[in-house]
């Protein structure tokens, strides 16, 4: 039977370690708020539960050990960073996206919920022969197709170097299999044949790109933002480019600015794609173009 003495001992050291978390989680809530970071103590508690471990609700309720010396450091530092407006994913080093958890950091743009709707929309039309993730980035989109479906072979491209080695790095994180190539668009693959393309390329005009929100402007790379004077530069030459190849019968889906929706798609079917439709994302915005590629297209 536990001595009296331990008990209450473990009991002052369970207490000792509640009131450090609680203090240095009221002056983390204390600093992101006076930064005018929205909702400061829900930013608090997902920092602290990323790096600490738990969920946010079991930093609130559970007995843990008392505060490391390290983890009080870290904490400190990723609210720091917080506070001076860096994105959370960046701060904290990942990020969920579907089924997966992967590193994020600013080589790459933040995976975002809306573009989790371009794997249901591959996986509806089949799940078999090869896929193809043009600006991979971080790898999100291939590597939640190599997990979910069953195809023979999954490609992610891109023309940054640095989102390159990043997704490579979640590829490894992952233990999933997808070949990376580095290049521009579809020409690392020409000769090759998909029977699915999924991309989300720039569509963020270059004279919009001061007005958006910090968190994206200052941090996120502006070679994933940046889509030409219009928005649709790097659409219309993915448009054009893709159906050299894609299988017969192929489809692309294309995540879409919901502002630039309706114009894509006229250049889609312009281009000769067929079946052309414009599909809204879980926030009922019009986000998707899905397209499908037959031979005698042109």
């Amino acid at each position: 039977m536990p001595d009296i003495r331990e008990q209450e001992a473990g009991t002052r050291e369970q207490e000792a370690g509640t009131r450090e978390r609680a203090t240095a989680l009221h002056q983390a809530i204390a600093d992101l708020a006076a930064a005018g970071i929205p909702e400061p103590r829900r930013e608090a508690l997902l920092i602290w539960s990323e790096l600490a471990g738990p969920t946010p609700g079991a930093t609130l309720v559970l007995p843990d050990a008392r505060l490391s010396a390290d983890l009080a450091v870290r904490f400190r530092q990723a609210v720091a960073r917080r506070a001076a407006g860096e994105p959370r994913q960046y701060v904290v080093g990942t990020v969920g996206f579907r089924r997966l958890i992967l590193g994020c950091d600013r080589r790459a743009l933040i995976p975002r919920p809306e573009t989790e709707g371009l794997v249901d929309l591959a996986l509806a039309r089949g799940s078999t022969g090869r896929a193809l993730d043009l600006g991979t980035g971080s790898g999100c989109l291939a590597l939640a197709l190599a997990d979910e479906a069953a195809y023979d072979e999954v490609v992610g491209i891109d023309r940054s170097p640095a989102a390159l080695a990043l997704a490579r790095e979640n590829g490894t994180r992952t233990g999933l299999s997808v070949r990376w190539v580095l290049g521009d668009w579809v020409k690392p693959v020409s000769g090759e044949r998909f029977d699915v393309i999924v991309t989300n390329p720039p569509y963020i005009a270059a004279g919009e790109l001061r007005a958006l929100h910090s968190s994206v402007r200052d941090w996120e790379p502006e070679m994933a933002l940046n889509g030409g004077p219009d928005g649709l530069a790097e659409a219309r030459r993915i448009l054009t480019l893709a159906p050299a190849i894609l299988r017969a019968g192929g489809w692309l889906f294309m995540e879409l600015d919901a502002a630039r929706a309706a114009v894509t798609a006229e250049v889609a079917t312009a281009s000769g794609w067929r079946a052309v439709r414009v599909l809204d994302d879980l926030y009922r915005r019009p986000r998707y173009l899905a397209a499908q590629w037959e031979p005698d297209n042109a």
